[in-house]
């Protein structure tokens, strides 16, 4: 993984979403940085060509503003980019024709609204890309990356793991492994189901030293974010999945427990 598409509107969020980035890839030989801005276009009879060039020119020098900011390492290059169009369909296209290896994104709302629509907006992203997002909360501040968790549900672990992402992952930031299942079922023993995953996985990342843990839990979330806190997580890792972490994150019910308060950077990875 060398190229990294940070989306910048500007706000305080992808700002920090931005000096993560930085800070997150300083150790990587050859990393290179994107700021990436997308505008919406106007749809106006008065508005000429000329205005839309104006409108990159200043998105341009705000962009430029905002790279000479960060301080950069040797190992890293970074630039920057602006155009009209469509936020998600935008950052599909880039992706694919500039060969980006992983988005960092900022995620933010503070009110109930703002945060099921930005949810939702990151959620589209990740639907619709082919690389992996990194969502990082507004309060996160880059140390290093010591302790992963990756929580899978366990069902058809070989057929539908992304293990190769996964592993460039962890060989890029080498951190602990940690995979996590929560589930309200779990009793003593785990089910001849669960030991036959278990085992798919162990063959897949048993190089990587997994500690595996599987949490009897009612509340999905909470059951996450009381691990995390445990284990002194750094990064959590998802599939997102119809019933996966990441999608619980962003129901409106669970946004105040976990998605805009953790400090928890998330890996959200296609599949």
């Amino acid at each position: 993984m060398k190229k990294f598409l940070v989306p910048v509107d500007f706000s305080t969020t992808s700002l920090n979403a931005a000096e993560y980035a930085v800070s997150l890839t300083k150790e990587i030989p050859g990393a290179e940085i994107i700021l990436y801005n997308v505008f919406n276009p106007i749809s106006l009879a008065t508005l000429t060509d000329k205005d839309e060039n104006s409108r990159k020119i200043v998105t341009d020098h705000e962009l430029k503003k905002v790279m000479d900011s960060l301080s950069i390492s040797e190992n890293q290059h970074i630039s920057y980019e602006c155009e009209s169009g469509y936020f998600v369909d935008s950052i599909d296209k880039y992706v694919l024709s500039n060969h980006i290896d992983m988005i960092i994104m900022g995620i933010t709302g503070s009110s109930r609204i703002a945060q099921v629509f930005m949810g939702t907006n990151t959620l589209n992203v990740i639907r619709h890309v082919t690389c992996p997002v990194l969502i990082v909360p507004p309060d996160a501040k880059f140390t290093q990356l010591k302790q992963a968790l990756f929580t899978s549900d366990f069902k058809d672990v070989a057929r539908t793991t992304p293990f190769k992402t996964i592993k460039a992952i962890l060989d890029l930031w080498k951190p602990g492994l940690h995979i996590l299942n929560v589930d309200a079922e779990h009793y003593i023993e785990l089910t001849d189901e669960f030991k036959i995953e278990k085992e798919a996985m162990e063959e897949k990342l048993g190089s990587y030293h997994p500690e595996f843990s599987f949490l009897r839990a009612y509340d999905f979330l909470e059951g996450i974010n009381r691990f995390a806190e445990a284990k002194d997580i750094d990064v959590i890792i998802t599939i997102p999945r119809k019933h996966s972490f990441l999608s619980q994150l962003f129901k409106t019910s669970h946004t105040k427990k976990l998605a805009y308060y953790s400090h928890i950077p998330i890996f959200a990875l296609p599949f």
